[in-house]
């Protein structure tokens, strides 16, 4: 059984039922975003291969931090996470591969018995963002605050696109909160918002709380 999703930009793309999970420990993945990502490990591979010749969707989990102290094949993972679609599969000579995916739906994970190399689970696809809109007011000061870190990075070419206001409102939540150099966890907090617009307010403000711990551009 599959069920159905869309993504910015996108036509219904069915999730399986049951998908491969990748889990990484600094990587949360968001819909309405691209996540381009090297392959390299065996087991990955497989997983890659069978996702590239099936439903072509593939899980993302955050590791928990204390993953490095459990069994290597299966490290505790968060249980919410993100369905991704592959919409670029480059093999290399070597048997690596150059992968990207396309947020598609935040889910949450039961994991499976498997017989495969790589881990699997059941998905329960979250509510989607799909529809849902930031009031001017909420926009206005995210993107006012996104600007300020911004320019304090020195990251002028996100803060032209931020601020020309073409990004609709799940692309702007989306994407600021996987491309802002937050921790995992701060991410992962996002990433669990209950719907855009405490997704919003939560993002505006972590951004707000790092601010005044910025060096500023004037200075030295």
């Amino acid at each position: 059984m599959s069920s159905e999703a869309t993504s910015a930009g996108s036509n219904i793309v069915p999730i399986p039922e049951v998908l491969p999970i990748f889990p990484l420990p600094d990587v949360v993945f968001f819909p309405y975003t691209y996540l381009p990502l090297h392959i390299f490990e065996p087991r990955y591979r497989e997983m890659v291969e069978d996702a590239a010749s099936t439903e072509e969707c593939i899980g993302m989990a955050l590791l928990k931090d204390e993953w490095e102290d459990h069994d290597q094949d299966t490290p505790p993972i968060f249980e919410l996470g993100c369905v991704g679609q592959l919409v670029s599969v480059n093999p290399l000579s070597d048997g690596r591969y150059n992968i990207v995916l396309k947020g598609l739906r935040r889910c949450t994970y039961l994991e499976q018995r498997v017989d495969t190399s790589y881990r699997q689970a059941k998905v329960n696809l979250l509510s989607s963002q799909e529809g849902e809109e930031l009031d001017i007011t909420l926009r206005g000061t995210l993107m006012e605050s996104a600007e300020r870190y911004l320019e304090s990075k020195k990251a002028h070419d996100l803060c032209q696109i931020i601020a020309s206001g073409k990004l609709c409102d799940q692309t702007l939540v989306n994407s600021l909160s996987a491309g802002l150099d937050f921790t995992s966890v701060e991410k992962q907090f996002l990433l669990e918002s209950e719907n855009l617009l405490q997704h919003a307010r939560r993002l505006t403000d972590l951004i707000r709380f790092k601010l005044p711990n910025l060096q500023s551009p004037a200075q030295g």
